[in-house]
């Protein structure tokens, strides 16, 4: 079921006094061969550090939370939304999260008030740890991108960017498990292109598409804790196959360089998952036309300032 965009404004309206209004700044397109500036949307400065708050407190706002809590499972991101969103609204969360998770998303988790169970190597160990746990305990699932509700809290981004800075040409997502690009998709429609931006060595969407259905794929590099997912989810594909344009894919190094030029030329902090998007056009990975205006969502930035202050 693809959300229409009436569903996405009036979750954008339910989510009003819990979320941030992310700023936009737009920044000269020439070194990228583009006349016309390039609009970047800085949801990394949304609570958490990432676009998730939308998602979670949506699902948290619009569904009914049982006594035994909430559980989700977690590269860190979600995990820090929703505890970030439980603690907020007063309820008890359970987070599960991988061994290859930040220390400083675990932290984050942590000091919103949630119990972190950290186990298993991958995001699927950890997803498989939490749904044995609803299982036990009767917990509400938040799942990190495979939920209605989740996609549609994600779909607020587009709106609000679209008011601030747009219309777009073409927008650059990157992708995890494919909650956060489904839910732009679905606001966006086919009036814009919508590319999706996959590390090399975790392409879940872009293998799917190939495949004609979500397959599993190995998942590993500096951005596989965001995103790392070991396959699509199953309501994004449905979205996503018929709604985007391209994918395309970035090296480890890429992403390292954006992150990189992301700090020192705008001191914009984002992690390595959260600046994937910036490194496929600074890659030329995505080459767009010269007349297009183009959107690049910074959707992370939860990382190790330590890092970004060696960077100078």
């Amino acid at each position: 079921m693809i959300p229409d965009r009436d569903v996405i404004r009036e979750a954008e309206i339910r989510l009003r006094g819990h979320i941030r209004k992310t700023p936009t700044i737009d920044i000269s397109g020439k070194p990228f061969g583009l006349a016309k500036p390039v609009s970047l949307k800085l949801e990394y400065l949304q609570h958490s550090g990432s676009f998730k708050a939308r998602g979670a407190f949506n699902n948290l706002l619009s569904r009914k939370v049982p006594k035994s809590g909430i559980a989700a499972a977690s590269g860190g991101n979600h995990g820090a939304a929703v505890s970030y969103a439980a603690g907020k609204l007063g309820v008890s969360a359970r987070i599960f999260v991988p061994t290859i998770s930040s220390p400083v998303k675990i932290d984050a988790i942590k000091r919103n008030g949630a119990h972190v169970v950290v186990d298993g190597d991958r995001y699927a160990d950890a997803l498989a740890n939490c749904e044995a746990w609803q299982t036990e305990s009767g917990s509400l699932g938040i799942h990190a991108y495979d939920g209605f509700e989740t996609i549609v809290g994600q779909g607020t981004t587009a709106l609000e960017w679209e008011q601030q800075a747009g219309p777009f040409d073409t927008v650059l997502v990157a992708v995890g498990g494919g909650g956060l690009i489904s839910g732009m998709a679905s606001w966006f429609g086919n009036k814009t292109n919508i590319i999706a931006v996959e590390p090399e060595t975790s392409c879940a969407l872009d293998a799917a598409i190939r495949a004609g259905n979500p397959v599993n794929v190995s998942v590993s590099g500096i951005a596989a804790d965001s995103l790392g997912a070991r396959s699509i989810g199953e309501k994004p594909f449905k979205i996503l196959k018929d709604m985007i344009d391209d994918v395309a894919l970035v090296t480890d190094k890429a992403i390292l360089a954006a992150q990189q030029t992301l700090w020192r030329e705008f001191r914009i902090a984002a992690e390595p998952g959260g600046c994937a998007a910036w490194a496929a056009l600074q890659s030329h990975a995505c080459q767009p036309a010269p007349n297009e205006r183009v959107g690049i969502l910074i959707c992370g930035g939860n990382t190790n300032l330590w890092s970004l202050a060696e960077m100078q």
